[in-house]
Formats: C-alpha cells, structure tokens, sequence
C-alpha cells in the first residue's frame, strides 16, 4: 500500500509509505528497488553504507626487513588497501574501547609476514593472530621479490570507517532512478539498427517488431546525451523510484552492511535527539 491516511478529528495527515522491493542478493552483491523515497534520503543511505560501517584494515606497519624494490612506505599502503574479514562481535572501534584507543586485544590485532622465497609474495602468506581476520581475497599481490630478497613485517589492524580512509569502506554502492521503456515501432525506420544501437540486450527484434526483454528493463538508464543518440520511436521516461545497487569488498556480506547502515543512522539520530531535548 503506497500511502497511508491518518485522521483525527477534522485533521488528517497523508503519509508515504516506503517499499522495497528485492532484484539481487548473494553474499558480495545486493540490489533493490525502492518506491516511496526521495533523493535525499537514498544518498544519505548511500553515505553512511560507505562511510559509518566500521571495518578491518592495516592501520601500522613495523618492517624488519625488507630489500625488495618497492619502499617501505608503498608495501605499507598496498598493505593497508587488502580487505580483511571482519568480525564486528568481537572488536571495538578504538575510541569505543574501553582502552581509549591505547590498543588492546579488544581493538587491534597483530599480523605477520616473513619470507624470502622469490616469487610473488601474496596476501595469503600473512598470518594473523586471529582466524576470523584474514584476506579475503588470497591471491592479492604484495611484492615480488628475487632471488636473495626477503621481507619481514609485523603489521597492526584495527577497525576503522570509511569516512576517515578508504581502506575502511565495505563495498561501492550507487543509486539511480528506475525509467520506463516504450517503444512505437510505426517511427522505427530501421528495427535491426535500432535494437544494436540501445546496450545490455534490452531490446530485441520478434516478428519484425522491436520489443522490450523484460528481464533487463530494470537496466534502462537515463543522461540527456543517450537519450537523444537514441532513435525515433524510443521514448525513455524517468520515474520517482530509485534502484540501489551494493558490492562488498569481502570483510562482511551486504544484508550485514546495510543492517549496520541502518542502526548508525538511528544511533546518530537518537544523540541528534537527545540534545535537542537537552536545549532550552
């Protein structure tokens, strides 16, 4: 039901009701369309996925050794760049922690490397102190080392949030609006151009007829500059729902991401309310 109508009395209040409606979701990729919403409110969703949901990464770096050709400083921020599977249960933000972010088994965790075998040093030869915290993608480069090179590091992770650095985003994630498709063949001059001319396979040519696939004609996409390279006979019209698209890096799936999201943004509006009750 899109809308909801209260009323007291003589008075009565209309308002919008939300709904969401699924089109993805595994592990790394989500999706969903949502009708009742606003511009607004689907970036300031956007945002706090990208920049409120806490995450592991490699914070410090101690290098032992290390006669590759890259420099510390670089193998330090390649290191910082590989995603870790994150376990929010069992560590704190540092500022949260009961330490205030002095480090402790509760906020950091250490991992290690050493090797001198040439070849490629991937990001499956780090060793954690804690399972639950590794790589999530094993084959990541870190260096390649030669023959009588060697690299020895003690590294320091620790959660962290996207709005601080990038290396604590969890994932992308972008919105657009849902448009609608229609199609009068009687002004297509050339069908088969026609359909070679709109991308991702949405039309396609039956009995000599362009028609929409309607597996993809959530794929629709609208800028002033495709909508006028289209032919006649294609009119692309924007509608008021929004499609959220989310990918995760790998350090927690994307229903956990969003649930995460969400409980931020109400934890924040909850402080937000409190000190407005606080003024005088």
């Amino acid at each position: 039901m899109p809308q909801e109508r209260w009323q007291k009395g003589k008075e009565s209040l209309e308002v919008n009701v939300m709904e969401i409606r699924l089109l993805e979701q595994d592990k790394e990729k989500l999706s969903f369309l949502l009708k009742g919403a606003t511009a607004a409110y689907v970036n300031a969703l956007r945002r706090y996925i990208m920049e409120e949901v806490p995450v592991m990464a490699i914070e410090t770096v101690e290098f032992r050794k290390n006669n590759s050709i890259l420099y510390d400083e670089m193998i330090a921020h390649r290191l910082g760049l590989i995603p870790l599977t994150t376990d929010l249960k069992s560590y704190n933000l540092p500022e949260k922690c009961k330490c205030e972010g002095k480090g402790c088994a509760r906020c950091q965790l250490s991992m290690t490397l050493k090797t001198k075998e040439s070849g490629i040093v991937y990001a499956s030869e780090i060793k954690s102190k804690d399972s639950a915290i590794k790589p999530t993608h094993p084959k990541m480069p870190i260096v390649k080392l030669l023959k009588g090179q060697s690299l020895e590091f003690e590294a320091t992770a620790q959660l962290g949030k996207g709005k601080t650095h990038a290396k604590w985003s969890p994932g992308l994630i972008y919105y657009k609006k849902r448009c609608t498709l229609e199609i009068n063949n009687s002004k297509i001059s050339d069908k088969q151009m026609c359909v070679d001319m709109v991308p991702k396979g949405i039309l396609v040519l039956e009995n000599g007829q362009v028609a929409v696939v309607k597996e993809h004609v959530l794929d629709v996409d609208l800028c002033d500059a495709a909508a006028e390279a289209f032919p006649e006979g294609i009119i692309i019209t924007p509608t008021d729902d929004f499609i959220l698209y989310m990918e995760s890096w790998g350090q927690i799936d994307c229903k956990k991401i969003m649930l995460e999201a969400i409980n931020e943004f109400n934890e924040q509006l909850g402080e937000f309310q409190e000190k407005v009750k606080a003024l005088k």
